[in-house]
């Protein structure tokens, strides 16, 4: 359109000039036409470059995406203790007997559970949950490059749902995890999960640190404290898993879920790592847990604040601090000997407040006890050393 406008205009001024000078202007409307034509298409373009380098039309509108500048920093973070941690973390299966009675009575050795659990030494110590292996009458470890090894049971200690077996396996397959500490977790702080929900091995998630301080049952029903809780996702399969911080260290072992369906609800829980720290060297070394404990069998009575003394082991620890269990006199008449009502300062009502309390140390540590001789005498304070007790 605008070409034959040009034309028109040339055309009516030529033909102007040719009726005063009798000239052949054919050529020279061509030349002045193409003249035209080429600064008409040159202005054009300079506008185009005008609205923006990445824009190859003058009538293109919109925002442009950014060039891709590769993985955030918290991505590569994760993605190097991934393949760091990934080969520490193993999948292991528990197979039970089953009796069947029909048509004929045999026995079978079924898979009736399967969960994680990590590298701890080149020696094939494995960290697991208790009630990963509980009831099982063979194991296999399953490592990352897909081997399998049978687990042999070192020891365990179910009050914490911890246990450690061991395998024979080549030192180059076994690749022990780096252990930290739960002492200075903060909520917020970013963890990662890593363990195998439902069969699918080696999978992560992440989240942060929910809470601090929380307690859960142990299949025997004793209290484990100062547990992790997260809203990174655990799953069936992910029990013995380790909870990682961001530096790659394990902060705890995945144990728990709350859900009223059985699966991830966002409510997870680790016991810490400080527990194991404490308690893995120990099943190693004795093949069980040294509990401290003061050699004395204890009760709650109605209307008796603090745990009555029953009776004291001769030569235990309470038995050098002098302390007394339940008396008889001549009569056959009982009555109170001591009441403990404290330890380290803290008030103790139940069985459970006394394990809580004595949990936080170990054999040969002192502590103070606070007491009183009979239901009503004075407070008094003993220090007494820690024993190793076996306690039901």
């Amino acid at each position: 359109m605008v070409y034959a406008k040009l034309k028109n205009m040339v055309a009516a001024w030529c033909l102007g000039y040719t009726k005063r000078e009798k000239v052949d202007m054919k050529p020279i409307i061509s030349r002045v036409l193409l003249v035209l034509l080429g600064l008409t298409l040159g202005t054009l373009g300079a506008y185009s470059l005008s609205l923006g380098k990445t824009d190859s039309s003058p009538f293109t509108m919109g925002i442009q995406a950014p060039p891709q500048e590769g993985l955030l920093e918290d991505e590569k973070n994760t993605i190097s203790i991934y393949n760091r941690a990934a080969t520490s973390v193993v999948f292991i299966t528990n197979q039970g007997t089953r009796v069947s009675t029909f048509p004929f009575q045999e026995q079978r050795e079924v898979r009736q559970g399967a969960g994680s659990g990590f590298v701890w030494d080149r020696e094939g110590h494995i960290i697991t949950n208790f009630h990963v292996i509980r009831g099982a009458t063979k194991l296999f470890v399953k490592m990352i490059d897909g081997s399998n090894f049978p687990a042999t049971v070192v020891g365990s200690e179910p009050d914490k749902d911890l246990v450690v077996l061991r395998i024979e396996a080549p030192a180059q397959k076994l690749r022990p995890i780096q252990m930290g500490t739960s002492r200075n977790l903060q909520v917020g702080q970013k963890v990662l999960a890593i363990g195998n929900p439902f069969g699918y091995d080696v999978t992560l998630t992440t989240g942060v640190v929910s809470a601090l301080d929380r307690q859960i049952k142990a299949t025997t029903d004793k209290t484990i404290e100062n547990v992790i809780q997260t809203d990174a996702a655990i799953n069936p399969g992910n029990s013995g898993g380790p909870l990682l911080d961001s530096h790659g260290r394990v902060i705890g072992i995945n144990t728990a879920i709350v859900s009223p369906s059985g699966s991830y609800a966002g409510i997870g829980f680790a016991v810490p790592a400080d527990t194991i720290n404490r308690v893995v060297p120990q099943i190693i070394k004795h093949g069980k847990v040294k509990t401290p404990g003061l050699g004395v069998r204890i009760t709650r009575r109605p209307g008796v604040s603090g745990l009555v003394i029953v009776d004291v082991l001769p030569g235990s620890s309470a038995d050098k601090a002098r302390l007394i269990g339940i008396q008889q006199d001549e009569y056959g008449r009982t009555y109170y000997g001591d009441v403990i009502v404290s330890i380290q300062g803290k008030l103790v009502e139940t069985t459970e407040d006394i394990y809580s309390a004595l949990d936080k140390h170990k054999v040969g540590d002192r502590v103070e006890i606070g007491y009183k001789r009979g239901r009503t005498g004075r407070l008094r304070k003993v220090m007494v050393t820690l024993q190793s007790i076996h306690r039901k």
